[in-house]
C-alpha cells in the first residue's frame, strides 16, 4: 500500500515461518457451542470459525509481519495500474483444489460473483465496488473498479476462490451442513458429527507445499475440533488431557488456574506471545438503533456507571490495562487532548455533528477502585436527569412512566461475562436501572445478532495496523439497519464515514496516520461500547510437543500464526 513490500522476490519464506518445520502431529482444539453448518462462506448457520483458514485460499496471502503488504498464494504475479484503479491477477499454472482440479479464471470470476451476490456480508462490499472483471490470458483476470479506493487492489487479492463446477444446480446460499465448499487450502474436512466434533486433515496432494509463501507453514497433519456446552467444560477437558492446547483470555485465570498436575510436570507449556497491534476493541455494546440508548448522555452515563477499576481487579485480578481507544496501544490511536494539525483540519468540517470531546479531547471516565463508585454516579444521574429521566419509587423513568430496563445477550456458558454483568447490574441498580442477562445458546446468539434484536451484548472488533475497507462494514452509515451487519451499535456518522473515506484516498503513510487517528476520536467519543480490558498478550497453554519459531511477526498470535506456523515435535 505505502513503499515497497518488506521481502524480496526471491524469499524463501515468511519471516515468521520456519522452513525446516517437520510435517506431522495430531493437534486438538475446543470450542464452546456447536455448528450447523461447514459453509463460512455464507450468512446462514454456524460454523467453526476456523475453517475459513485452514481451507480456502485467496489469489495472495498477508504477511504477518508487515501491514498492508501481500504476496502471491494462487496468483505468481499481481500488475495494478498506476492509480490502482484496476489490478490483474495471473493464476499458478500448479494452483489446484483439493480433489485435484485445476483452478480456473472462470473459477476466480464466479467466486467474486458468487460470494458478492448471494455470500456473506463481509464479501458483498467488493463486488459493489468492482466496474468489471475479465479474462485477459490462458490463466489471467483482470479486475476493475468503479471508484477511487487504493486499498481494493489488497482486498481482492485476498478473496476465496471456490469451484464453480461444486456449485452448478445447487443453492449455494442455502447449503446443507454435507455441502462442504471444496477449497485449495492444506486441510481437508474427512469426518464431522454435527455439533460435536470437526476433523481436518492435511492434504497429502496440497499443490502449494513449495511454494515460499507456504514453505514452513501448516505443518499437523490432522486438526480436530471437538466442541464443549460452555467454557468451564472446556477448561476441564483441556485439564484432563483431552485438548492438546488453549488459547487463554484472562490473565487472573492465566496466573492462578494453569498449575494443574500437567503444568507442573512440564507435559503443558504456558507461552505469551507478545504483539504490535492496536487493541481493537472490546467491551459492551450498546444499541443505538433502540431508545434510550440514541441519547449519548444515557451512554455516557451508562459508561459512568461501570466501575471498570473495581470489576477489572474483581475479574482479571487487575492485570489488564483497559482499553482506552479503538486502535489504542498502536500509532493510530487518537492522541490526548485536543486535536490539532491534520486530524482537526478533517474533523472541523463536521463540527456540528460531533458528539462532545471529539474534537477538544475525550477520555474514558475513571472510577475511584472502591466498590461504590459513588463520584461517578453521581455524575451518571445527574446525565440521566438531564435526558428525560427521574427517580420515582426506587426506580428511573421517563415522562411517560416508563422503567429504565435492559437485558445484556449473552451466550450460555460466557462465566466471565456474566460476573462481570452481575457486578454491574448492582451499580446501575443504585441508579434505578433494572439490567438482567439474558443467556441463550450459540444458534439463538448468532439469530439475535444477525437480527439485530438486543439491547446491548458483549463486542469484539479485532483491529489492524492496517485498517481499511472492513471500518465501512464495522461502522459505516450505509449497512446501519441490515440485519447481519457488522456495525451492531448502528452508529450513522457522516464524520465515521468521511474518516474512512480519508483513509482509503490516502497516498501517504502520514496522511493515513491522520485519518485514522480522525475516526478514533469518532468512535470513542460517540461513546456506543462500554470498554473493557485489553488483550495486550496472547497466552497459549499447549502440549510441549507443539513448537514454534523463535521469531514472532508483528501482529502476534492469531488465527493464522497458531497453528499455521507451529509443528509437532516428539
Amino acid at each position: 500500500m505505502y513503499g515497497d513490500p518488506a521481502l524480496p522476490p526471491d524469499f524463501v519464506s515468511l519471516p515468521y515461518a520456519n522452513p525446516e518445520a517437520p510435517k506431522g502431529g495430531r493437534v486438538v482444539f475446543g470450542n464452546t457451542g456447536g455448528f450447523d453448518s461447514l459453509n463460512p462462506f455464507i450468512q446462514k448457520g454456524s460454523v467453526p470459525w476456523q475453517l475459513r483458514f485452514w481451507s480456502f485460499e485467496g489469489l495472495m496471502g498477508r504477511s504477518w509481519d508487515e501491514p498492508f503488504s501481500l504476496y502471491g498464494l494462487l496468483a505468481e504475479s499481481v500488475e495494478t495500474a498506476p492509480d490502482r484503479s484496476w489490478v490483474e491477477f495471473t493464476l499458478r499454472d500448479e494452483a489446484r483444489f483439493s480433489d485435484g482440479t485445476p483452478v480456473t479464471v472462470e473459477d476466480v470470476i464466479w467466486s467474486y460473483e458468487i460470494l458478492g451476490t448471494k455470500g456473506h456480508l463481509r464479501y458483498r462490499g467488493l463486488w459493489s465496488k468492482i466496474a468489471s472483471i475479465k479474462q485477459t490470458g490462458p490463466r489471467s483476470v483482470r479486475i476493475a473498479f468503479s471508484e477511487a479506493d487504493r486499498e481494493l487492489a489488497l482486498i481482492a487479492g485476498m478473496r476465496p476462490i471456490l469451484k464453480k463446477a461444486q456449485w452448478e444446480g445447487r443453492d449455494f446460499a442455502n447449503s446443507a451442513l454435507q455441502d462442504i465448499p471444496i477449497g485449495t487450502g492444506p486441510y481437508i474436512v474427512t469426518d464431522f458429527e454435527a455439533g460435536r466434533f470437526v476433523t481436518l486433515r492435511r492434504n497429502p496432494d496440497y499443490w502449494g507445499a513449495d511454494i515460499p509463501f507456504r514453505r514452513g507453514t501448516m505443518n499437523f497433519d490432522e486438526l480436530r475440533i471437538e466442541f464443549y456446552g460452555d467454557e468451564t467444560v472446556l477448561f476441564e477437558a483441556f485439564k484432563a488431557g483431552e485438548l492438546s492446547v488453549k488459547r487463554e483470555f484472562n490473565a487472573e485465570k492465566w496466573e492462578t488456574q494453569y498449575n494443574f498436575p500437567a503444568v507442573r510436570r512440564g507435559d503443558i507449556v504456558k507461552t505469551e506471545i507478545p504483539h504490535g497491534k492496536p487493541s481493537g476493541m472490546t467491551g459492551f455494546v450498546m444499541n443505538t438503533r433502540k431508545a434510550p440508548f440514541d441519547d449519548w448522555r444515557v451512554r455516557e452515563a451508562l459508561l459512568l456507571a461501570f466501575n471498570f477499576e473495581y470489576i477489572n481487579d474483581t475479574v482479571t485480578g487487575g492485570a489488564q490495562s483497559r482499553i482506552t481507544s479503538y486502535f489504542s496501544g498502536s500509532e493510530l490511536a487518537m492522541q490526548p487532548g485536543p486535536a490539532n494539525g491534520k486530524v482537526r483540519e478533517l474533523l472541523e468540517p463536521y463540527a456540528d455533528d460531533l458528539l462532545p470531546g471529539a474534537l477538544d479531547g475525550y477520555s474514558l471516565p475513571e472510577g475511584d477502585g472502591s466498590a461504590r463508585n459513588r463520584r461517578n454516579l453521581r455524575k451518571a444521574a445527574a446525565l440521566l436527569e438531564e435526558a428525560g429521566w427521574s427517580v420515582k419509587g426506587g426506580a428511573l423513568t421517563n415522562a411517560e412512566g416508563d422503567p429504565f430496563a435492559f437485558s445484556i445477550l449473552i451466550r450460555q456458558g460466557d462465566t466471565d461475562m456474566q460476573t462481570v454483568i452481575e457486578i454491574y447490574a448492582r451499580a446501575l441498580e443504585r441508579l434505578g436501572i433494572s439490567a438482567v442477562a439474558e443467556k441463550v445458546d450459540n444458534a439463538q446468539y448468532a439469530g439475535r445478532i444477525a437480527e439485530l434484536d438486543f439491547d446491548m451484548t458483549p463486542f469484539r472488533r479485532a483491529l489492524s495496523l492496517s485498517p481499511g475497507n472492513e471500518q465501512r462494514l464495522y461502522w459505516g452509515s450505509q449497512g446501519a439497519d441490515v440485519p447481519g451487519t457488522r456495525n451492531l451499535m448502528g452508529m450513522s456518522s457522516p464524520a465515521a464515514d468521511a474518516m474512512i473515506d480519508a483513509m482509503l484516498a490516502a497516498e501517504t503513510r502520514e496522511d493515513f496516520i491522520a485519518a485514522t487517528r480522525a475516526l478514533d476520536r469518532v468512535l470513542t467519543s460517540g461513546r456506543y461500547v462500554i470498554p473493557i480490558w485489553n488483550f495486550d498478550v496472547g497466552r497459549i497453554a499447549h502440549v510441549k510437543e507443539m513448537k514454534f519459531p523463535e521469531h514472532i511477526p508483528i501482529y502476534g498470535d492469531g488465527p493464522q500464526y497458531m497453528p499455521d506456523v507451529w509443528w509437532y515435535e516428539d
